[in-house]
């Protein structure tokens, strides 16, 4: 008996992952990792006279720390409903790898490190921008989610902010090409997330969560708005050209790869099918670092600011006077 007891003792140890996994678990590590993605692409191609490294770093650090803080207390608020998924049921905390006092104490110091860093590093706004979105995801996308399938669109400005967050932590302000970046991300999210909703509909169904797929038994609903809004990437696509933040070899990329989005959703809403959503899904992951890979070798002509960098200290010599007429030579 106590032999039985001791084997199964290490049986579950055998099977428990280790400390990094659990946490690269919490963190989110990979949906974290493309946030960093988008949140640098907006850094560089923001108006500056040269990229600074340093602010970039202090930029990536910040963001990422924001983003795992916004994951975790995510997770924290989702754990009923992520052990009646089964894509879900064996996160750390459903599956009782962690403790929820210990996520919520590391999810919240997460968040103020984020903004510290980032305030400290960059500048006010981009801090801000990164406090809002933290709450913006925990306190309205995540309560949204089992209320209405309108959550998909909060959740698509959620993942719209991270470039805005690089854009201001290296100019200090906003501008049109912000704004530009921001449409960009928030038209790309759409199709991605209604595909990988597609192939996980019964999941959230039984989770009890208000996706369009899961109350969309045809899918027909689900693959018309997956066509509409790859449609829109094709024109959304060009405003980074309009604005300035990238040239036109960038906006020859971006509409082919807007024209094959499109093209891959036409193939789900003719045959709505999980390998058709699965296509349309990779085509997602595909089409956003090609774009933002382009957007940055083919920055445009926005003029760079003029104005120091934030926390700069400015010394004003008054010029000289001009010299009067009889004074001159």
């Amino acid at each position: 008996m106590e032999k039985t007891a001791a084997s199964a003792v290490t049986d579950d140890r055998a099977d428990a992952p280790g400390a990094a996994a659990v946490w690269s678990r919490l963190a989110k590590a990979r949906l974290s990792a493309l946030v960093l993605l988008t949140t640098a692409a907006g850094f560089v191609v923001a108006p500056a006279a040269e990229i600074d490294w340093a602010r970039l770093a202090w930029t990536c650090l910040g963001t990422g720390l924001a983003a795992v803080s916004a994951a975790m207390l995510n997770q924290l608020a989702e754990v009923r409903r992520d052990a009646l998924m089964r894509r879900t049921a064996g996160r750390p905390l459903p599956a009782g790898h962690a403790r929820p006092v210990t996520v919520f104490a590391a999810g919240v110091v997460a968040g103020y490190a984020g903004c510290t860093v980032l305030a400290l590093g960059t500048t006010m706004l981009a801090s801000a921008f990164a406090a809002g979105n933290i709450l913006l995801y925990v306190l309205v996308y995540t309560p949204l989610k089992p209320r209405t399938t309108l959550n998909t669109l909060v959740g698509a400005v959620t993942g719209a902010i991270p470039p805005i967050i690089g854009w201001t932590a290296a100019c200090g302000e906003l501008g049109p090409g912000a704004v530009s970046l921001f449409a960009l991300l928030f038209a790309w999210q759409l199709p991605h997330f209604l595909a990988l909703a597609w192939m996980y509909r019964h999941d959230y169904a039984a989770g009890g969560f208000a996706m369009l797929p899961s109350r969309d038994p045809s899918g027909i609903a689900t693959a018309q708005s997956c066509v509409l809004t790859s449609l829109l990437l094709v024109p959304v696509g060009l405003l980074p050209t309009l604005t300035g933040v990238a040239g036109i070899a960038y906006a020859s990329i971006a509409t082919v790869a807007g024209i094959w989005m499109s093209a891959r959703s036409a193939v789900f809403l003719r045959a709505r099918t999980d390998l058709a959503a699965r296509s349309l899904f990779l085509a997602s992951l595909g089409y956003l670092p090609v774009v933002l890979g382009a957007m940055v070798l083919d920055r445009g002509s926005i003029v760079p600011t003029s104005r120091p960098a934030p926390g700069t200290t400015v010394i004003e010599v008054p010029a000289a006077p001009a010299p009067h007429p009889e004074e001159l030579p």
